[in-house]
């Protein structure tokens, strides 16, 4: 027998024309099996792709041709074969292989397999997720996820080498850390050693990389795991990886240059696309203001129109309160799209869930004008309104009248759902763009009180210090969001370094002086020996890896995806531990009190 073991000289799916005449030696999966009696046709996958193997009774032996005959979906083979070049009428176009096959010599049979319970291909995407997660290891064989696969580590590779010819030094920073306030719940590990104490799962390696720029290591960067406990949703998994870096003695454009410069490495590695540089920047009161979003969506119009000025003395009380009480009246323009009343309502239902009391629609079409509050506007007030809208015959407008925030999200959400309904977006373009200058801290409704909108480490516009006691709802901060297609790839800003400033940030969020100190006492001890001004940036490797395959969930793009409910189906976690390991770490388990 010519193969004593077993050995590959080439993959599957890398042989053509020109291999003609060679032999190889081949191992993978069967795909799928032909039986022609004196012929048995199989076709063999690796990672690469499928070739076709040729079993001939007058070729390979009989030892060789029986194994051939015994084979079926998924057993793993090596085989040894010369590479002939079909007869053109022979020819499998929907093949890359498909010029050529492969007449075995010898196989030898590695393993056999059961019947896959998932079809170990592309043309069933309509399995059941369950199962598809459950045997997550047989989907990986799919060519799809393989070609995910490599993506994603060209991808990591390209930001690597890129991240090192601009003089990053890659640093590891700790998994066991600090549970510090950054906005999402810690996944909180226990400690043996400390009884009642506990470690937690980093966020972010926010705090270890500006420790990193006091210690002078001056440009950091780091393909991170970080970790929140919050519901999971099609972009969001509880563990994800970023490109982590940050700079010292940096100002915004200096870190938003070597950003920009990854993005057009991985476009132009990956896709073949040349990024044009620099990016356009879009603050976020004008993005807000267009979009209603801090991450819009830009390959569609119908942009916001805020129509304030003229709702004060309309007619209708609805817009004239929101008017009147500090809020706005804003309004969408849905070109050339009437709707039909029961859309109508649904898209009224839609904006509720956004917390606005109801969507006010009017529809323009050779018959007239029609809308609930038209009964309330004068013939003057209607063509202003027209006339500020643009509105032409066969146009849909809509609006909101309430408060800013709930104006800009009912919108804004309202603009992509009637996007995604009528495919007015273009998917074949790219949009990379800056949001810059967001405010340093929002109010929170719940808490009554301030917080950072980034984080609390952010720096304030020097010229905007002032208004932090006086006026803090305007404070813009040095802070910047990558945005592309709608998503927000990721943030940064420039930190602060003067250390009476960050103890007026925590003060202004609700910290005591006690309190910082005890949540952030090693930072604030460590701003004391001269930390040097910087600032930094992270980005979603997940999300970004959804944008160059065009998946639609972050399961899509990773090797070991959770549920949508945090749970891995394939290992079956979380899972209960046993007794005497929750006793070591002096553990008792709360058992749920019974539902009513």
């Amino acid at each position: 027998m010519a193969i004593k073991g077993f050995g590959r000289t080439d993959y599957c799916g890398e042989l053509t024309r020109a291999d003609t005449g060679r032999v190889v030696s081949l191992c993978g999966w069967v795909q799928r099996t032909r039986d022609l009696g004196g012929l048995i046709f199989v076709w063999l996958r690796d990672k690469t792709g499928l070739v076709q193997l040729v079993f001939d009774a007058n070729v390979c032996g009989a030892d060789a041709f029986a194994v051939g005959g015994g084979l079926r979906s998924e057993y793993v083979v090596c085989v040894e074969g010369e590479v002939r070049q079909r007869a053109p009428e022979a020819v499998n176009k929907k093949l890359a292989t498909g010029e050529i096959e492969v007449f075995v010599q010898d196989c030898l049979l590695l393993n056999q397999a059961a019947t896959p319970p998932i079809y170990i291909d592309d043309d069933h995407p309509d399995e059941s997720e369950t199962v598809r997660l459950k045997y997550r290891y047989l989907e990986l064989r799919k060519p799809s996820v393989q070609r995910m696969l490599s993506t994603r580590s060209l991808v990591m590779q390209t930001l690597r080498s890129y991240m090192f010819t601009q003089r990053f030094t890659e640093v590891e920073t700790p998994i066991l850390t600090k549970s510090t306030p950054e906005g999402a719940r810690d996944y909180l590990v226990p400690s043996r050693v400390h009884p009642g104490q506990f470690y937690a799962l980093p966020q972010s390696p926010q705090i270890y990389k500006q420790l990193l720029m006091l210690g002078g290591t001056d440009r950091y960067f780091q393909l991170a795991r970080c970790f929140r406990d919050e519901d999971s949703r099609a972009d969001r998994q509880p563990e994800f990886t970023q490109c982590d870096l940050e700079m010292s003695f940096a100002r915004e454009q200096d870190i938003q240059t070597v950003v920009e410069g990854a993005f057009r490495e991985v476009f132009r590695t990956v896709k073949g696309i040349e990024v044009s540089l620099p990016l356009e920047r879009v603050t976020w009161r004008e993005a807000m203001e267009r979009y209603g979003s801090d991450k819009p969506d830009r390959r569609f119009g119908m942009e916001l129109q805020n129509v304030t000025d003229w709702a004060k003395d309309c007619g209708f009380s609805v817009f004239e309160g929101a008017a009147a009480s500090g809020g706005s009246v804003r309004g969408i323009r849905v070109q050339g799209h009437l709707f039909p009343r029961k859309e109508l309502d649904a898209l009224g239902e839609f904006v509720k869930t956004f917390r606005a009391r109801g969507l006010a629609w009017m529809s323009l079409s050779e018959q007239g004008v029609k809308s609930p509050f038209l009964k309330f506007l004068s013939e003057e007030k209607l063509a202003g309104l027209l006339s500020r809208m643009q509105a032409e015959n066969g146009d849909t407008l809509f609006f909101v009248a309430d408060k800013d925030a709930v104006v800009f999200q009912a919108l804004g959400q309202l603009r992509l759902e009637i996007a995604r309904r009528l495919d007015l977006i273009d998917q074949s373009r790219y949009d990379l763009f800056w949001v810059t200058e967001f405010p340093l801290l929002e109010w929170d409704e719940d808490e009554g009180r301030f917080v950072a909108m980034h984080h609390p480490f952010t720096s304030p516009m020097d010229e905007d210090i002032p208004l932090m006691e006086s006026d803090p709802g305007k404070v813009r901060a040095k802070a910047y969001d990558l945005v592309l297609n709608g998503v927000e790839m990721g943030s940064g800003s420039i930190r602060i370094h003067d250390p009476n400033v960050q103890e007026k940030m925590f003060n202004r969020i609700g910290f005591t002086h006690e309190e910082a100190w005890a949540r952030f006492g090693f930072l604030l001890e460590a701003f004391k020996y001269g930390v040097p001004p910087h600032g930094g940036f992270a980005f979603g490797v997940d999300r970004l890896m959804m944008i160059l395959t065009g998946a639609q969930s972050l399961r899509d793009v990773l090797a070991f995806p959770k549920a949508s409910n945090g749970s891995c189906l394939m290992m079956e976690t979380p899972s209960q531990v046993q007794k005497d390991q929750l006793d070591l770490l002096g553990i008792q388990v709360k058992e749920s009190a019974p539902e009513q």
